[in-house]
């Protein structure tokens, strides 16, 4: 298939831009990489690239070229999981982009037992902020996005959504670790380690505190989960994060412990799953789409029977 090793050669230097880069990580020499992509263009009579004094960029006529190569690459590589798939096979790469909230716990737990059933599959997971997590999707750099708080995005298929409550992470021994939900007037009287504004869930804060008659100072912001975990442990400080990034087992394994925040003061949020409308998923993503959803549902389920 050296139609297909072409298409790889051109996507490298579109995604580096550059072609000696893009040589480098492709294993030619530069030389012979600037011959393949001057006989695309010669074949198609136009220029892909602009020449700039450090690098290439994608024109206009490359831009439209590059999302053909991206949609044959990835249905290519479907084809190829389906392949395998009839030869008894569980093969292929998932690759997923994810807020920090799932990167803990969730997800974790989630490929590990997949991999138990296929351990032929490999996952390529990258921790991402919303854009991000979009921008790969409809770049080809993923199979799946897993979002919180989406709004209405064009390209964006839903597979499955579940709602997620905000919850308090403290030490299992601060004076708010007690059984039921807690009230954000109550924690305001504590030191707060706050996710930065980029996060759906310090957005959720902001917009509660700008309805009330109090407010929420941080004394630390982070764009780190792990950190502001780790910081509540030393102080009766308190963190949030979306419940899905703080299962029940939190309290034995870490110390902490979480609790809901009364929708009274924060309603549940949206949490989504979904795929490049349009592309259909390789095989092992598919199927891994299916664990996730169904645990999903189960998540729901118990959430709506705890209210």
């Amino acid at each position: 298939m050296r139609h297909l090793r072409l298409l790889n050669y051109i996507d490298e230097v579109a995604r580096v831009g550059s072609i000696r880069k893009a040589a480098e990580r492709l294993n030619i020499t530069a030389s012979a990489l600037n011959r393949r992509v001057q006989d695309v263009e010669d074949e198609l009579g136009t220029k892909i690239f602009e020449r700039l004094p450090r690098g290439v960029r994608l024109n206009a006529a490359g831009e439209l070229l590059i999302r053909h190569i991206r949609s044959q690459l990835a249905d290519m590589g479907r084809v190829r999981s389906q392949i395998e798939d009839l030869s008894g096979f569980r093969r292929g790469t998932v690759a997923i982009a994810c807020s920090h909230a799932l990167a803990h716990d969730f997800l974790p737990v989630e490929i590990a037992a997949y991999r138990s059933a296929f351990p032929l599959v490999e996952f390529d997971v990258r921790v991402a902020s919303h854009g991000e997590a979009l921008r790969a999707l409809a770049g080809y750099e993923v199979d799946l996005a897993l979002i919180f708080r989406l709004d209405t995005s064009i390209g964006f298929q839903i597979i499955a959504s579940a709602e997620q409550r905000l919850v308090a992470i403290m030490r299992q021994d601060h004076p708010l670790a007690k059984e039921g939900s807690i009230r954000l007037r109550e924690c305001s009287g504590y030191p707060l380690a706050l996710p930065d504004r980029s996060y759906g869930g310090r957005q959720l804060l902001d917009q509660a505190v700008a309805r009330s008659s109090f407010k929420l100072v941080p004394v630390i912001e982070s764009n780190s989960f792990e950190f502001l975990r780790n910081y509540v442990r030393l102080e009766d400080a308190i963190t949030f994060q979306i419940e899905i990034g703080a299962p029940a087992s939190l309290k034995h394994r870490d110390g902490l412990i979480s609790r809901p925040i009364d929708e009274r003061d924060i309603q549940p949020a949206r949490f989504a799953m979904g795929q490049l409308h349009g592309r259909p998923l390789p095989v092992a993503a598919a199927k891994f789409a299916e664990q996730l959803a169904a645990r999903l549902e189960t998540g729901r389920s118990r959430a709506i029977s705890e209210r």
